[in-house]
């Protein structure tokens, strides 16, 4: 485990040496690895950090309103780039394909932002599962193997690179970070588009939003996951009234993990089951059926894609 003084310490020296006294674009999410490094940032650069959230389009329920709630202090800024991804995106279903897409249209967003203020260096939340799944070939991270080759950036600067998920909660409970951001549950940097197994429509991501927003109001607070979501995994038949519905099937995952290089399901309750297939099949007119993935990680991944 990480010496997590020492390593706040270290990093906070290692950043500034880094950026040598220039300006630098933090990419910031409002998940505990990019809300650490913004800290150990601002720590290091003070006024000279420019955190950067971009809304996608593929964010959870309400997560841009939060973010300006949570990191007003930090002078975040907001780039609203929704349309950029949805039509780069649309129609493509290769998982490897939608990672690099977003990958690229992140950087190219931050190059912009960087040039409108004089930024040299980009800052990154990266861990090391990251690194060790881009490099294994199981999935292209946004920030790692779906990163383009080129880039405007002198450097890119990634202080957590070698830390587990555990080990960064550890390091942001140590900075003062709110339990809600230390111990926020992981969220994919492709957003939603990760969890549509297929092609990206307009549709398919309004319905995953609305599905994942039902499935971690019914579960965050009684099992406190490591991770749960849903996700549109195809089409199938089903019958709402008198009508024949060939609708959208979500499944529902949750899983508890360590440091998110294995993990396993959590047995839900029949009853709790039972209110999430309601609420979405209610609501959400367009979805048939939902059903519940017990595998664990290996030989699954968490995510679909």
């Amino acid at each position: 485990m990480v010496k997590v003084e020492k390593f706040i310490a270290e990093s906070i020296r290692k950043i500034q040496e880094d950026a040598g006294g220039e300006h630098a674009v933090i990419a910031l999410s409002g998940g505990v690895d990019s809300s650490v490094c913004a800290e150990l940032a601002s720590r290091a650069i003070g006024d000279k950090l420019i955190p950067i959230y971009v809304d996608t389009g593929l964010m959870r329920k309400g997560e841009t309103a939060r973010i300006k709630e949570i990191f007003g202090h930090l002078g975040v800024r907001i780039i609203d780039a929704g349309e950029e991804f949805i039509s780069a995106l649309a129609g493509e279903s290769d998982p490897e394909k939608k990672r690099k897409i977003i990958g690229e249209k992140f950087i190219r967003i931050f190059e912009r932002e960087a040039r409108a203020t004089g930024a040299k260096y980009l800052l990154q939340g990266t861990i090391y599962p990251d690194c060790i799944e881009s490099e294994g070939g199981i999935k292209s991270h946004h920030n790692v193997g779906g990163m383009p080759l080129s880039i405007e950036f002198s450097k890119v600067i990634e202080p957590l690179r070698e830390l587990y998920k555990d080990e960064v909660r550890d390091v942001a409970e140590a900075l003062g970070l709110p339990g809600e951001i230390a111990h926020r549950m992981p969220f994919p940097g492709p957003g939603l588009s990760v969890r549509v197994v297929g092609a990206i429509t307009r549709e398919a991501i309004e319905v995953v939003r609305e599905a994942n927003a039902i499935v971690e109001d019914v579960l965050v607070e009684k099992y406190r996951p490591w991770q749960c979501l849903a996700a549109l995994v195809g089409l199938g038949t089903g019958v709402k009234g008198d009508n024949r519905l060939h609708g959208w099937i979500v499944a529902v995952r949750a899983v508890n993990s360590r440091d998110g290089m294995t993990a396993d399901p959590i047995e839900i309750t029949w009853e709790d089951l039972a209110e999430i297939q309601g609420r979405i099949t209610s609501t959400i007119p367009a979805v048939s059926r939902v059903v519940y993935d017990i595998t664990p990680k290996p030989p699954a991944t968490i995510e679909y894609e």
